[in-house]
């Protein structure tokens, strides 16, 4: 793969200079959705399919991307005096906007950039092709022009790019677990503090199944910034009664004890949700340390159960998806995955039951929905940064 797009790349820039190779990886969370910016804990671990990138250094201000999955577009020329965002400026919004952060925290990038990008995540799978993109153009930044960066500082940068260039009010988790991934470890991050340790993630006798939908519904970004202040409506009439910082300070016992202080039932919906659902991530965390799979599995079903009726992220045919994935003997465990409406499922299959998942699941969800399914038995590897 890095040699094809070393020749693409010189096919289309030249061959002179120090070119370099970069890889960034998709993530997928196993459990902990929408706790991330309620100061709650999350369980992701980064994927093998991500974000391949070329580039190199140029001597003047312009910048010039390329990418292999919208190759219709051709070269789409910029510069470091353009960096604002513009709906004609398409996918490049992402890497634009992390040049554009790391400049307001204060790096200096006085050099353009010639940049080729492939990525394997699908669109719009709920993968964290976004923050795969982000955390890529931040390894490459930090290598090209030897910027003096942490792993954590650039997943920040990733989340402050989208949060205030591409308007999307996005928590840590995709962006951390996409720089700090561990091969064959999901990250049992702290968001509130961004205390985070490393959870062995070997299933002998069991595989990760990602199942795409293939839908992604219009309202993700606006619904998902709804979610975001009505939690934050419900936080602020707790804080009246409890002395709180975050939904993720509350057990279930005393968010249930002070929930008639949140005064829209929405809201209160909202925060039950975040609440419990960084509770279940605690509980799940330790089901798998103690090896104890089946609780993981019923921590992962009661979570999407909270998704589609609490938050209401889910839709009809993610719904589906789970349902026919509980039907099945050898489902430890089916939910949601991701910002929602759409996107993916993440599934924990017994190794004997994995064809007949895949059969049944795409056989049922075409009858329902009249959509193909996609799945993706994954590997969990490590996190972003240069290609030798």
């Amino acid at each position: 793969m890095q040699n094809k797009l070393m020749e693409t790349f010189k096919k289309l820039y030249g061959g002179e200079g120090e070119i370099h190779s970069y890889f960034s990886p998709g993530r997928v969370n196993l459990i902990g959705e929408h706790t991330d910016y309620n100061g709650g804990h999350v369980f992701p671990c980064a994927l093998t399919l991500g974000t391949y990138g070329i580039a190199r250094k140029r001597e003047d201000r312009k910048l010039r991307f390329y990418s292999m999955n919208f190759e219709k577009l051709g070269i789409v020329e910029t510069s470091l005096d353009d960096l604002v965002p513009s709906d004609k400026a398409g996918w490049t919004n992402y890497p634009k906007g992390v040049i554009w952060a790391f400049q307001k925290k204060g790096f200096e990038i006085s050099q353009g950039m010639d940049v080729l990008i492939y990525g394997t995540i699908p669109n719009g799978s709920g993968l964290s092709s976004s923050a795969s993109l982000e955390v890529l153009i931040g390894v490459m930044l930090k290598d090209l022009f030897g910027i003096e960066i942490s792993m954590p500082e650039i997943a920040l940068i990733g989340q402050y790019s989208e949060n205030n260039y591409n308007g999307c009010n996005c928590g840590i988790m995709d962006q951390f677990a996409v720089a700090m991934g561990k091969k064959d470890c999901a990250i049992f991050l702290d968001t509130n503090t961004l205390k985070y340790e490393y959870a062995s993630v070997k299933l002998p006798d069991a595989k990760i199944v990602i199942t795409n939908s293939k839908v992604k519904h219009s309202l993700v970004d606006s619904a998902y910034n709804d979610r975001r202040n009505e939690s934050e409506k419900a936080l602020k009439d707790l804080q009246k009664v409890a002395d709180i910082d975050t939904l993720g300070d509350l057990t279930e016992e005393e968010f249930e004890a002070h929930k008639d202080a949140i005064s829209d039932e929405i809201c209160r919906k909202r925060a039950k949700h975040a609440v419990y659902e960084n509770q279940r991530t605690i509980r799940a965390v330790k089901a798998l340390k103690e090896n104890n799979i089946t609780e993981f599995g019923k921590l992962m079903n009661a979570s999407h159960v909270s998704l589609r009726d609490d938050y209401e992220v889910s839709c009809e045919e993610i719904d589906i998806l789970v349902d026919l994935a509980w039907e099945i003997d050898g489902v430890i465990g089916s939910r949601i995955t991701g910002g929602g409406f759409g996107g993916c499922t993440v599934s924990i299959v017994k190794n004997d039951a994995v064809d007949m998942f895949i059969e049944k699941v795409g056989q049922g969800y075409k009858e329902k929905t009249g959509h193909e399914a996609e799945f993706y038995v994954v590997e969990i590897g490590d996190g972003a940064g240069v290609v030798e």
